[in-house]
């Protein structure tokens, strides 16, 4: 940062102390304090310094005005955040010179780490860290695999289903009734087997890592390290809670981004979270899908993090207007509290049974009568061509039907493929991308029409679905052009 200026407490980057000076000396009135100070909150576009500056200048404001946008251009994004950050930086100069600590040796602990969570050049690799750690191992490797096999194989697969089919055969004999209950899509070897053996594990594990990072304050960290990324797609730090919601219920984040000042931050941050952003079901078992190929996971991040930031940065060019001005306090980093998380993780595991569990046992139901009068059958040759388009075997057809109504189901489907060695790792990296591109589910539809209403839920649709295809063929293509094997 350059030198402060004369009687100034506070010193920037050369490229804002190069803008406030230009303000400033273009600024002819008579202030309560300095034109630079004048120049720097104008610069923030505070709203009460632009009255006063018009007010004051009359017939030259709109020449300041012009000025000023013209500046923070050329500053560059997240000029806003970056003033802000800076004058905090400085305010903690100023305390460290005056403040005496006689107790105090060295910066506590938890003000060390809090610093580098929010530093741009140490708290992207401690987000990578958390990923991996806290996502891929924990979640995917753990609770995807150990767990999993655990339920799904070992009690389920061996002991609980056999019993339960041969119980149910032996007092339904007509198999077109038992198939109701113990078939392949039946109520306990579908509903029951998917949401205890295999959903159980994977949410109850993410939903534990989620509620220690949320107790411990990082959250809030990561959407100050983030703002000045979000700046470029049309959001603010702010967004991050939404969006960071959107890992547990796109739906319950699709309400919360009431938070959102302006109706364009709004409407981006829905569309973002219908199609980019994963739910708590479906980034477990995606995670445990991929947790075998750790180069598909990582490509499954990367390609969802691009196409985020590039249909967010599209989205924003396209609709006028700018993003808020953003302020979060931080709250202590702290150890987190056994009781929050254990409090926290079954709250939300209540919750998701409470919702998930009976859609499952209806989803067996509307299956049985399907495949009793062939529609389901008809649509699952319908989707076939779809499904050859991605390069994905005809059986995948079931699990893209799923997807339609809830992606989670979909996954689900994949893990029954992959546990059959029927998908090779291009086919899963694939069929996982183009699924997460799906809408999340029915209640997410109903939400968007709630709080953005018809025609704009029916426009994010009607883009996200196709979308979701061709991203996925083009996939397909590029790895077989690469000659990638996975």
């Amino acid at each position: 940062m350059t030198p402060a200026a004369p009687g100034s407490l506070s010193r920037y980057d050369p490229a804002i102390e190069e803008a406030a000076a230009g303000i400033a000396g273009a600024l002819r009135g008579a202030y309560r304090f300095s034109r630079r100070a004048v120049a720097l909150l104008l610069l923030q576009r505070d709203d009460e310094i632009e009255r006063l500056v018009r007010a004051t200048e009359g017939e030259r404001y709109p020449e300041i005005a012009r000025l000023v946008e013209a500046s923070r251009e050329h500053a560059g994004d997240g000029i806003d955040s970056a003033i802000t950050l800076q004058r905090r930086q400085r305010a903690q100069e100023l305390i460290e010179g005056v403040v005496y600590h006689p107790n105090r040796i060295e910066i506590p602990l938890s003000e060390r780490l809090s610093r580098l969570c929010t530093s741009p050049i140490t708290g992207l690799p401690v987000l990578a860290l958390v990923l991996w750690f806290g996502l891929y191992q924990f979640v995917g490797v753990f609770g995807g695999g150990t767990l999993v096999g655990l339920l799904e194989d070992g009690l389920f697969g061996g002991v609980i289903n056999p019993w339960v089919t041969r119980l149910v055969e032996g007092i339904l004999p007509w198999k077109w009734l038992s198939d109701l209950f113990v078939g392949e899509y039946g109520i306990w070897t579908l509903g029951v087997t998917y949401a205890v053996a295999l959903i159980f594990p994977i949410v109850g594990t993410f939903f534990l890592a989620f509620s220690i990072l949320e107790d411990s304050g990082y959250f809030p960290r990561l959407a100050l390290l983030i703002d000045r990324l979000f700046k470029a797609i049309g959001l603010n730090g702010k967004a991050v809670i939404p969006i960071v919601l959107g890992f547990g219920c796109d739906t319950m984040a699709t309400i919360v981004t009431r938070i959102l000042e302006t109706r364009r931050e709004r409407i981006i941050a829905t569309f973002l979270l219908s199609l980019a952003i994963p739910c708590s079901a479906q980034i477990g078992v995606m995670t445990a899908l991929l947790a075998g190929r750790p180069a598909a996971f990582g490509l499954w991040v990367g390609i969802m993090a691009g196409i985020f930031l590039l249909i967010g940065w599209l989205t924003a060019r396209l609709l006028p207007g700018e993003s808020a001005r953003f302020a979060m306090e931080l709250p202590p980093l702290r150890f987190p509290s056994l009781g929050n998380i254990a409090t926290k993780t079954f709250a939300r595991m209540q919750w998701y049974f409470l919702e998930v569990f009976p859609l499952f046992v209806v989803a067996s139901v509307f299956i049985w009568i399907g495949q009793l009068t062939g529609v389901f059958h008809v649509l699952i040759r319908g989707l076939v061509p779809v499904v050859h388009l991605l390069g994905l075997p005809d059986r995948a057809a079931e699990a893209f039907l799923f997807g339609f109504f809830r992606r989670d189901y979909g996954a689900a489907g994949l893990f029954t493929l992959d546990e059959k060695h029927l998908l090779t790792g291009n086919q899963m990296l694939v069929a996982v991308v183009t699924l997460t591109i799906f809408l999340p589910c029915i209640a997410q539809f109903l939400m968007m029409k709630k709080e953005r209403g018809l025609k704009m839920a029916l426009a994010m649709a009607g883009f996200i679905f196709p979308f979701a295809i061709v991203v996925g063929a083009a996939l397909n293509a590029l790895l077989n052009a690469a000659g990638i094997r996975l």
